[in-house]
């Protein structure tokens, strides 16, 4: 009798550690092999046939949809490049270097991964529509209100994210791939 209750016991603590270790594992973002890139993150097995079961469990519970392996690469800011976490209060600069790419979209969403409402009705920007120096490099305004030139707007709610993606990208699911890869910097500007 002791010993089946000891076996309860130890089954049920191994049952609810396992569970609190999933749980804890799928806050993080989809599954491990993450690169980051300045303040952009990217996980390049998420669109791979091997994808990790964490990555698999992660999208399952997001409902996400990513993009293919050899269709693109998708990289979400949270934070600036010093690390501060993305507020609409403050206005952003985006500037630099998209990764190379047939083309690329730039979209605002909420921490929970929605498009975030706006006065405006845009929700993105792609790199056919935007204005560029001669050497091709881009400055976009992210900020709630209009801005000339590349602006996104970035609606009422203060915290949100950016998420780019780059749809025929010159990348692969190995992380050494993305070495030398140009991303587009986020800059801080004044905050109300």
């Amino acid at each position: 009798m002791r010993g089946s209750r000891a076996l309860s016991l130890a089954t049920i603590a191994a049952v609810a550690l396992g569970s609190a270790a999933t749980l804890v594992s799928l806050q993080g973002g989809p599954g491990f092999g993450a690169v980051r890139l300045g303040a952009w993150t990217s996980w390049p097995q998420v669109g791979d046939s091997d994808i990790d079961p964490y990555a698999r469990a992660s999208l399952a519970v997001d409902g996400a949809l990513p993009l293919g392996a050899r269709e693109g690469a998708a990289f979400i800011a949270t934070t600036d490049d010093e690390g501060a976490p993305l507020d609409a209060r403050c206005d952003y600069h985006i500037f630099g270097q998209a990764p190379a790419a047939r083309f690329w979209t730039l979209s605002a969403y909420d921490v929970d991964g929605r498009l975030r409402p706006n006065l405006a009705d845009r929700h993105g920007l792609t790199s056919s529509a935007l204005l560029r120096d001669s050497d091709g490099d881009f400055l976009i305004e992210a900020a709630r209100d209009a801005r000339p030139g590349n602006w996104l707007p970035l609606g009422e709610k203060s915290r949100f994210i950016l998420i780019l993606r780059a749809y025929q990208a010159r990348t692969s699911a190995v992380g050494g791939a993305y070495e030398g890869m140009s991303v587009p910097s986020i800059a801080r500007g004044e905050c109300s």
